[in-house]
């Protein structure tokens, strides 16, 4: 552990899926790093050495700690530190317009032990202006004011959970300021674990850069989506259709269709995005959302098409096991996924429903209809249709396939005599 009175390098606000990875990569480098966040749990796991984040190795934080890295539940050490990097979830609420009370709360923790100098990038992902609007007020309610007491800038995050090729230091690092001077200052702390910085006009643009990126993926993802039920509806193999159409070298991008869009950027970015802007507005945007909405109901009702082709015994009600319910492969993460919806659907359609995930330790759905099992070979020999809605690397596709009665395949990556594809 380090002194309680050495100073810090980086304080990172938030020690989920973003801050974490950016603090390893800190560390890394050789900056003093300490974390801050609400979470006792996130914090005891994070001082035994365990990590609360997969893409995070338990041995990563070991190291991190005999660097001397420090992770706490309170928020005096922001006094000490030199900068301060905000990365904390902006979700959906219930209503599903933007949720920034995690980033209101985490501003005014900082701007309260704010001291002259001080730089603050907030990471988290939100609408243009949120920065300058939003976090530089109350930061200013400490009596320091952006561009001359302290440095303030922004910096979107880019982190892609499972993704092993590309991590915090070799994935270029966007960076603003509220003026040239705070952009500076923000380009030169992230210079220090980041191989290629990128300096944006100014925080406006470095905010809606972030929401491009992932409407980008959003809007052709749906374009996917819609042609995966065109192409149901008149026969033809969608799967083809795409791998044809990738082979062109210049001109095309591949994305592929699936059951829904899920996770922390594609369902929610968009819709910050759209915070604010004219109705009409981004009307591409809108009709990507719908489209993509409407894929766990478009997996519902080919289930419930291929169910009612099967002989089941009188009054037994039809068994589905849902293989793969986090929002992509080889991730635990379940935030929106589409599984959550299919599983809604199949039990209002009076199936017997049971789930597997090797990675997720649960589904925020309070149904005690709702069942796991332990074992997914097993469980879909007994099944009356799987449906396999990820294919994470943990799954032996071909036994599943050889296993199961009937396999509904959403991810165009299984084949075979009872194999059926989205």
């Amino acid at each position: 552990m380090g002194h309680p009175c050495a100073p810090i390098d980086l304080m990172v606000v938030g020690l989920g899926y973003v801050g974490l990875p950016l603090a390893r990569a800190a560390s890394d480098a050789g900056l003093a790093v300490a974390g801050y966040d609400i979470s006792p749990a996130t914090v005891a796991a994070l001082r035994a050495g365990r990590s609360p984040v997969r893409d995070v190795a338990d041995a990563d934080v070991a190291r991190m700690l005999g660097a001397g890295f420090t992770a706490g539940t309170d928020p005096e050490p922001l006094a000490r530190a030199q900068a301060v990097a905000i990365c904390v979830p902006t979700g959906l609420r219930p209503d599903g317009s933007p949720d920034l009370g995690p980033l209101t709360r985490a501003c005014r923790t900082v701007g309260e032990r704010l001291r002259p100098g001080t730089l603050v990038v907030v990471e988290s992902t939100s609408f243009p202006g949120t920065t300058e609007e939003l976090a530089r007020p109350l930061l200013e309610a400490s009596g320091l004011l952006a561009g001359e007491d302290f440095h303030l800038g922004y910096s979107p995050e880019r982190v892609d959970p499972a993704n092993t090729a590309f991590g915090v230091a070799n994935t270029p690092k966007v960076v603003s300021g509220v003026t040239p001077v705070c952009a500076k200052q923000c380009a030169a702390l992230y210079e220090r674990f980041v191989d290629t910085v990128v300096v944006a006009r100014g925080t406006r643009e470095a905010e809606l850069a972030k929401l491009l990126e992932n409407t980008y993926r959003s809007v052709n993802i749906a374009l996917a989506n819609e042609f995966a039920r065109y192409c149901h509806e008149i026969g033809a193999d969608v799967w083809d259709v795409v791998a044809c159409a990738a082979t062109k070298p210049f001109g095309f991008q591949s994305f592929r269709p699936g059951p829904g869009v899920g996770g922390h950027c594609i369902p929610v970015d968009p819709v910050y995005l759209l915070h604010g802007a004219p109705a009409d507005a981004f009307g591409v945007v809108r009709a990507a959302l719908r489209a993509n909405r409407l894929m766990p109901g478009h997996v519902v009702a080919r289930a419930a098409e291929l169910l009612a082709g099967q002989e089941l015994p009188d009054g037994r009600r039809p068994r589905v096991l849902l293989l793969g319910t986090a929002y992509k492969p080889d991730t635990e993460d379940v935030r929106e996924s589409p599984a959550l919806e299919v599983a809604r659907g199949l039990l209002e359609r009076g199936a017997e429903v049971t789930w597997h995930d090797p990675h997720a330790p649960g589904l925020p759905l309070a149904d005690a209809r709702l069942r796991r099992c332990a074992d997914p070979l097993r469980a879909a020999r007994a099944a009356d249709l799987a449906v396999l809605l990820q294919a994470h690397r943990a799954y032996d596709l071909p036994a599943l396939a050889g296993a199961a009665r009937l396999l509904f395949d959403t991810t165009g990556l299984v084949s075979g005599e009872r194999v059926v594809r989205l």
